[in-house]
């Protein structure tokens, strides 16, 4: 069915990785298989690019990082498309953003990412997707290229955080939410899907040639820019309506199944 596929990219936490943040166990041998019919595969995720990277060390030259949720796109080590929001905008919506209970940031630039707070428990949940951190006293001096701005609340960000973030950003930026806890705002063009549609052009592969795999918000500009689109069993239910198709749960190494089955038989 999918003999034709020459880019494949799936999102992480949910999708790729088992509940307990693990790669499935023969994920490097389905690469390495994808690999020698040149199929570029991509890791496309809210994660950060060096979370990404120590993530995928042993073929970390070989495949595409689609990272920070498509802000910044990485091919062995150069940056090839990224999408950063000026310092003033930043400033406007991290003084929004503190007025929320209950509520920690993580301001995302290219060198690092930086976080104001000393709360242990939001700190352990940061460090599982920001492995390049800066602890500082004032996020509104932080020197750096701004790609996103991401929130943490443990009580949900769909409802404790979009609410009051949407009405007053979504028009100008992207708002998304992430994950069951985590929310990001980004530059208005930035998606998975945007970054998806530069690497079509710069790889030269077409919307029929590309498969992706997701399981929430931040997926759905991917799965639109690829016409081999699948939601994961475990997917938000908005995600299951959009994707063309289904595969098994993160926890059944559903990415892996598909692989096998579609494109590597």
């Amino acid at each position: 069915m999918t003999s034709s596929i020459k880019f494949i990219a799936t999102d992480m936490d949910g999708t790729l990785l088992n509940d307990e943040k693990a790669l499935p166990a023969d994920f490097y041998h389905v690469f390495n298989e994808l690999d020698a019919k040149n199929v570029l595969f991509a890791a496309a995720s809210g994660r950060q690019y060096q979370s990404l990277v120590n993530t995928f060390e042993p073929i970390k030259d070989k495949m595409l990082f689609i990272a920070e949720n498509g802000t910044l796109v990485m091919y062995q080590g150069k940056e090839l498309y990224s999408s950063t929001i000026p310092t003033p905008e930043i400033h406007t919506i991290i003084n929004s953003i503190k007025a929320i209970d209950n509520t920690f940031i993580v301001l995302c630039g290219k060198n690092s990412a930086y976080t104001e707070t000393t709360d242990e428990h939001a700190i352990e949940e940061i460090k599982k997707y920001y492995h390049n951190l800066e602890f500082v006293t004032d996020l509104l001096a932080v020197d750096d290229e701004f790609i996103k701005i991401a929130v943490l609340n443990f009580n949900g960000t769909e409802q404790q955080v979009y609410p009051i973030i949407a009405p007053l950003y979504a028009q100008t930026h992207q708002v998304v939410i992430s994950a069951k806890i985590w929310l990001d705002v980004m530059h208005k063009t930035a998606s998975k899907g945007a970054a998806i549609k530069e690497l079509q052009r710069i790889f030269d592969f077409k919307f029929e040639e590309s498969m992706s795999f997701g399981d929430f918000l931040n997926d759905i500009e991917m799965l639109k820019e690829t016409y081999f689109s699948y939601a994961m069993d475990n997917a938000h239910p908005e995600i299951k309506q959009l994707a063309r198709f289904h595969a098994p749960s993160n926890n059944d190494q559903g990415v892996m199944t598909i692989i096998k089955q579609q494109v590597l038989k």
